[in-house]
């Protein structure tokens, strides 16, 4: 009995570090996706349009770490910048909705015009896991620009 509860007391512990330790990942994942977001809109006001999209649209370019990367909207919702998917750029993605049909990039538009920042929910088919996955974007105004940088809600 004894031996069954200190198993039991030590599978919880690590149950509740794991818990502990995925939270930390968020807010991580949360503060390093802001961070991104207002370095490329200062690296934007410092070189102008042309050179923020090419360092935008960049693969290897200081505006994408890992599974993090930066994109830019106009304000009609045509991307401008995404270095992960290079064929959607030029298209316009207003309308075009998330998996289960909420149009996230019209809300992305429409929070940045009316609050300049913030952050927009949404369900996408990760392309690495082929698995239907929570997000969510941090994004805000830069000039002419809508930059953002989402994280999964693991």
């Amino acid at each position: 009995m004894k031996k069954s509860l200190v198993a039991l007391v030590g599978t919880v512990v690590v149950c509740l570090a794991l818990i502990v330790s995925v939270s930390v990942a968020r807010a991580n994942d949360k503060e390093e996706a802001v961070k991104m977001v207002k370095e490329a809109a200062a690296f934007y006001n410092a070189n102008g349009l042309e050179k923020a999209l090419d360092a935008l649209n960049d693969p290897k370019g200081p505006f994408v770490k890992g599974p993090l990367y930066v994109f830019a909207f106009d304000g009609g919702g045509i991307l401008l910048a995404n270095a992960t998917a290079p064929d959607k750029v030029g298209q316009n993605l207003l309308d075009v909705p998330d998996s289960k049909g909420k149009k996230f990039r019209k809300e992305i538009v429409e929070l940045v015009k009316k609050e300049k920042s913030g952050w927009v929910d949404y369900t996408i088919i990760n392309p690495k896991t082929k698995a239907e996955e929570q997000k969510t974007s941090y994004v805000e105004s830069a000039g002419e620009l809508i930059l953002g940088c989402g994280i999964y809600k693991k």
